[in-house]
């Protein structure tokens, strides 16, 4: 059974002009979130994930704008919308942030106000988006706050952030994103700054959450051990596109792009040869600037596999390479005969 994505991201561009030239954090994204699954964004700093996460709630920071490209939202309530199309400060965008599309924040310290308690900020998200009074919306606000298992909920509504631990602004930050009851979840690296027995925590509190509520989630994160164990679907980002999407079964089992398998072989592993160190690969180089512009693929300067007069020549489009996994990789006969014809991207359908 197939599973209609409920945003669908084509083509996405993200750009602006700066003393040194053109800034292009993301160059043509193409992107589906299936209807109540959660779908992983994979990638090093600096390929465009949380530019990615910012521009699907079109709140790119200045001045960064978005140049091109749809982002549509079709949660079969509501006549589908182009939110790249919206007004980024218009009310028909305010309407949709937060209530039909929330998002977590990297770090919660920065998100929430440090001026007012966790009580109020929940408390304001309601009072906009579902028109309740103040006693009413105290009341949700320590309702939320008991879902996403917050200790002394009652006690912590009147709490600053500051008065709160990492972990415990993590589920304020998460209680907030969900008090509208949004279709879409766009969490940006919710565990980075977070230690790992409350980060795993979190993410089972996210997986619980997701389950009860059907939402659909973007979960945006460099741990590739986090994707394992969360997703349904990955995507793998470098330098601002798209450069293998497949569900997770498939991209750990067989990863196609050798920048999928160099991200895989640089996670530690336990065990190996007894009384043996061996050092853990890593891969050359780092991810170019966001105004570097490379002929062919992004990605050959660092690739082991390169192939000179090709890979730093023609420009690799994402296509079908096995059913339900597709990558932007010439090694590949698909994806070199759909790059030398100049096609558009070569879509695989919805899987479930």
């Amino acid at each position: 059974m197939t599973s209609r994505p409920i945003i669908s991201v084509r083509n996405l561009e993200v750009g602006a002009m700066s003393r040194h030239g053109m800034l292009r954090p993301l160059r043509g994204i193409d992107l589906d979130l299936p209807l109540g699954q959660t779908v992983g964004l994979v990638g090093e700093s600096g390929c465009g994930k949380s530019m990615t996460a910012r521009a699907l709630l079109n709140i790119t920071p200045a001045p960064m704008r978005i140049m091109g490209g749809t982002i549509i939202l079709d949660d079969g309530k509501a006549p589908p919308q182009n939110l790249s199309a919206l007004d980024p400060d218009g009310v028909a965008m305010r309407a949709i942030r937060g209530a039909r599309v929330a998002m977590i924040f990297q770090e919660p310290m920065t998100a929430l106000s440090p001026v007012h308690t966790i009580g109020d900020q929940i408390g304001e998200m309601v009072r906009i988006h579902r028109k309740l009074g103040r006693r009413e919306a105290k009341a949700h606000a320590i309702e939320m706050l008991d879902m996403v298992s917050m200790p002394n909920a009652r006690q912590r509504y009147d709490a600053y952030p500051f008065n709160l631990s990492g972990g415990m602004r993590q589920r304020a930050m998460i209680a907030m994103a969900l008090a509208c009851g949004p279709d879409v979840l766009v969490a940006d690296e919710p565990t980075t700054a977070l230690d790992v027995t409350i980060q795993a925590q979190i993410l089972e509190l996210l997986q619980r959450l997701q389950a009860n509520l059907g939402m659909t989630v973007l979960l945006i994160t460099h741990d590739l051990g986090v994707v394992a164990r969360t997703t349904k679907r990955v995507a793998v980002m470098y330098l601002g596109e798209i450069v293998e999407e497949a569900s997770t079964i498939q991209l750990f089992d067989t990863p196609l792009h050798p920048y999928t398998q160099g991200l895989l072989s640089s996670v530690p592993r336990l065990g190996g040869r007894r009384g043996r160190r061996e050092p853990l690969p890593t891969m050359r180089g780092t991810v170019p600037s966001a105004l570097v512009e490379l002929s062919g693929c992004a990605f050959h300067p660092r690739c082991p596999k390169a192939v000179g007069g090709l890979c730093d020549v023609i420009k690799p489009v994402m296509a079908e390479v096995n059913p339900g996994h597709s990558a932007r990789c010439l090694l590949y006969p698909e994806v070199l005969v759909a790059s030398k014809r100049g096609s558009s991207v070569v879509q695989p359908e919805p899987v479930s």
